[in-house]
C-alpha cells in the first residue's frame, strides 16, 4: 500500500527574495533579478557577462559556528540555510524525530563549490598542494549540499545525492516523495542549490547558449521569445519539507500542498539536445503517478531556459500532453536559470502562486517564437485561474526529465 506525500514548509535563497513576500511584490512588479556580473568582463573569450546572484542571506553566528560550516561552501551554506528556515517554520528544527533514523535528506547541486575545485586543479598544475586543507574535497564533492545538510540536522535517515545539472532539485523532490510513499521515511528534506560562478556560465558560453545582451539586462532572458538569445545562469537554494500525510496530521503541521505524481525519464539519445517525445512521457509518467487524466492540471510551470532547442521542444512536449489550452509561463525570466536549485525554487513558488490562485507571466516575452507550439503563455499581469493541480517541469543536460504534480 503506498502512502500520500504532503509539503508541510517551503524555504529558499533566490535572486528575488529569501522569503515568499518578497518574492512576490519581485513578480507583481514584473522585476528580474538579472544584472552586469563586473567580476566577470576581464575574462578572455566569455561572452555572457550576465548574472542572478542571490539576495543576501543571515547566517546567525550561534547557529553557524566555524566547527559546524567548515566543511561548507557557499552552495552548502545556502542549502543548510533554507532547510533550517523550512524546519524551524514546519515546527521541526531540534524536534527528536530528526534522529529518528525515519527522517532522510534528498538534495543536489551541479557541482559543489568551484572555489575547492580550483584548489585541485591548480594542484595539477602547479604540481603542489598548497592551497588544499582536510575540507577541499568536503566542500568540491557532488553530494555537498546533502551530506552538510544531514550532519549539520543530525539526520540518520537515508541520504539521496541528486546531482543531475537543472533536474537536481526536482530529482530530489521526486525520490524523497517516493522514499515516504514506498515508506521508507515518514518526513523528507527536499531540494537543490546551485552557487553562481562564471565557470558556471562559460559551460553554457561555449555551446552558444547564454544571452549577451549585456547592455540591457533586463530585457533578458526570454523564454519562448523569438528574439531570444540564451540563458542567464543563477543562484540560490529551494528546500521542502516532505512529510506523509498521516504523520503531518497527527501532529497539527499545516500542509500547504499535496505531491501527487512524480515522473522521470532520459532521452537516451544526445547529451545537450533536447528529445520532445522523452520530455512528453516525462508528463505523461507523473500522470499516471497521480492517477489523473490530462485536463485536471490547470497551470504548468515551464523549464523556459530561453534557449532555443530547449523552448521548442518543451512547447511541443506540453503541447502533446495538454494541448493549446495550457496556461504556461518560465519563472527563469525573473531569477535566470539557478541550475541545481530550479527545480525546488520553481517548485515551491508554484505552489505560492497555486494557493494564492495567481500565476505569473514570462518576462520579456513579447513575439512567441512561430516554432513554439501553440500554448497558452502568459504575459502582462498574469493570470487569476483556481486550479486544484498544477505541474512543474524540469529538463536537464545528459537528456534528464522531470515532471512534479502538486495538488491544491
Amino acid at each position: 500500500m503506498t502512502r500520500r506525500v504532503v509539503v508541510t514548509r517551503m524555504a529558499g535563497i533566490s535572486p528575488l527574495g529569501n522569503d515568499w513576500p518578497s518574492v512576490e511584490k519581485k513578480l507583481r512588479e514584473k522585476t528580474n533579478a538579472v544584472r552586469v556580473m563586473s567580476e566577470w568582463t576581464d575574462i578572455s573569450g566569455l561572452n555572457t557577462h550576465l548574472g542572478a546572484p542571490a539576495v543576501p542571506f543571515m547566517l546567525p553566528d550561534t547557529v553557524y559556528t566555524r566547527k559546524r560550516t567548515r566543511s561548507m561552501g557557499r552552495v552548502a551554506l545556502m542549502a543548510c540555510r533554507a532547510s533550517e528556515l523550512a524546519l524551524a517554520d514546519a515546527g521541526l528544527l531540534n524536534d527528536p524525530v530528526l534522529q529518528s533514523g525515519r527522517v532522510g535528506v534528498a538534495y543536489g547541486s551541479s557541482i559543489g563549490e568551484p572555489a575547492a575545485v580550483m584548489n585541485f586543479t591548480n594542484m595539477l598544475t602547479t604540481r603542489s598542494i598548497n592551497g588544499l586543507t582536510a575540507n577541499s574535497y568536503l566542500r568540491m564533492m557532488a553530494h555537498t549540499t546533502p551530506v552538510n545538510i544531514a550532519v549539520f540536522f543530525g539526520l540518520t535517515g537515508r541520504v539521496l545525492t541528486t546531482s543531475s545539472a537543472c533536474t537536481s532539485g526536482s530529482q530530489g523532490i521526486g525520490y524523497a516523495y517516493e522514499a515516504i510513499k514506498y515508506n521508507h521515511a515518514d518526513i523528507m528534506i527536499a531540494g537543490g542549490a546551485e552557487q553562481l560562478c562564471a565557470s558556471e556560465a562559460a559551460v553554457f558560453d561555449t555551446l552558444f547558449a547564454t544571452s549577451t545582451y549585456n547592455d540591457a539586462p533586463k530585457k533578458t532572458p526570454r523564454p519562448y521569445d523569438r528574439d531570444r538569445d540564451g540563458l542567464v545562469v543563477g543562484e540560490g537554494a529551494g528546500t521542502l519539507i516532505l512529510e506523509e500525510r498521516e504523520h503531518a496530521l497527527a501532529r497539527g503541521a499545516t500542509i500547504y500542498a499535496e505531491l501527487a505524481g512524480f515522473g522521470t525519464n532520459c532521452d537516451g539519445a544526445h547529451v545537450t539536445q533536447p528529445k520532445s517525445s522523452t520530455m512528453a512521457a516525462t508528463l505523461y509518467l507523473a500522470l499516471a503517478d497521480a492517477e489523473i487524466p490530462p485536463d485536471a492540471i490547470g497551470y504548468v510551470n515551464g523549464h523556459g531556459t530561453a534557449t532555443e532547442l530547449g523552448d521548442i521542444a518543451e512547447s511541443h512536449a506540453t503541447h502533446k500532453v495538454f494541448g493549446s489550452r495550457m496556461l504556461i509561463s518560465s519563472l527563469k525570466s525573473y531569477m535566470g536559470h539557478t541550475l541545481g536549485a530550479a527545480g525546488a525554487l520553481e517548485a515551491w513558488l508554484t505552489i505560492e502562486m497555486m494557493r494564492r490562485s495567481w500565476f505569473a507571466p514570462t518576462l520579456n516575452l513579447e513575439n512567441i517564437d512561430s516554432r513554439c507550439a501553440n500554448l497558452d503563455y502568459i504575459v502582462g499581469n498574469g493570470r487569476l485561474l483556481s486550479c486544484e493541480y498544477v505541474m512543474s517541469n524540469n529538463f536537464a543536460f545528459g537528456g534528464i526529465n522531470t515532471a512534479l504534480i502538486f495538488k491544491r
